[in-house]
């Protein structure tokens, strides 16, 4: 099984480190650092870290491209990007003691031709049985329905198809006659997509169990410092694992992605899947940039977090005749 990432709209990610963020004050930064983002490219340099080959596609822009290129090269992932005209856009993170403001901007606008020379590249490679990420915004210009449009095409191809994304583009998605064999919201995307607050754990599981209705066989809410919600047929859990140092929390919901990724690469059970997921991203919380530490270090994380087995209303229906 082969693994593909999709970044229609990657980024550079410059962080800045603070004292103290104070609005309309004059700041003066501690560390600066730039690494080459967006949400794929953050899950294949989290895989080429834990030992997967893996293949980036999506749009670059040619000005600003270098961090790409270095990135790809030291980690050995394969660079299937299409360069165009123009910069990528740089997203701006500034970090103090109280956490990570995101300043985030809307990226090199494109056209339908454009996202359709990407659409075409990954599906021309693709074969059964690959397991393809699509991971992230669309750049303006760009469809709302590209991902449920590559899904599509993915799925004739027989690929297995992970999707984090939020906004119209995850509603295009999961309304698209073929859904995602997992997606990973976090709490507030899922219930701006549902139209509804999700303020509690059993409220999560129902959301869950609406998404696997559709076909889903994975769904993984990310719920912050509360861990995270797993349902697939084999029932519900939560995981958990205390955070220890804490670099940046840039990335960390895009190693947990990695870590969902390298569990279908391996076939895992459930338990598993939650445990090095989670563990992938509370390691990468301990590191600048989008890597992971050693691998002995993340498999010694997985060990160490605390599953929770969370009934279901299939389970509770079934209790109850």
């Amino acid at each position: 099984m082969r693994t593909l990432t999709v970044t229609f709209n990657p980024a550079i990610d410059q962080t800045v480190t603070l004292d103290r963020l104070e609005p309309g004050a004059v700041h003066r930064a501690h560390a600066v650092r730039q690494n080459a983002g967006g949400k794929g490219v953050n899950v294949a340099s989290c895989l080429a870290d834990w030992g997967v080959g893996v293949s980036a596609y999506g749009l670059l822009g040619s000005d600003n491209a270098a961090p790409f290129d270095a990135l790809f090269a030291a980690k050995g992932i394969e660079d299937r990007f299409i360069r165009i005209a123009g910069a990528t856009r740089v997203n701006l993170k500034l970090v103090d003691p109280a956490g990570t403001t995101d300043i985030n901007l809307d990226g090199l606008a494109v056209d339908a031709g454009r996202a359709e020379m990407v659409t075409a590249t990954i599906c021309d490679a693709a074969r059964e049985g690959d397991l393809v990420v699509l991971a992230g915004s669309l750049p303006p210009g760009c469809p709302p329905d590209t991902y449920a449009t590559l899904m599509e095409r993915l799925h004739a191809r027989g690929c297995r198809l992970i999707l984090d994304t939020s906004g119209l583009p995850l509603k295009c998605a999961l309304e698209a006659a073929q859904p995602p064999h997992v997606v990973k919201p976090n709490r507030d995307e899922l219930a701006q997509l549902l139209g509804r607050d999700l303020p509690d754990l059993p409220d999560l599981v129902a959301a869950a169990g609406t998404l696997r209705s559709s076909g889903i066989e994975l769904v993984v809410i990310s719920m912050g410092e509360e861990g995270a919600l797993f349902v697939s047929g084999e029932g519900a859990l939560t995981a958990r694992l205390a955070i220890g140092e804490l670099a940046s929390t840039v990335g960390a919901g895009d190693a947990m992605v990695a870590g969902i990724a390298a569990a279908l690469l391996e076939q895992a059970p459930l338990e598993r899947t939650a445990r090095l997921a989670t563990a992938f991203a509370v390691a990468k919380l301990g590191m600048a940039g989008p890597n992971l530490p050693a691998l002995a270090s993340v498999a010694a994380l997985a060990d160490e977090v605390s599953v929770t087995p969370v009934p279901t209303a299939a389970q509770k229906t079934a209790g109850e005749a």
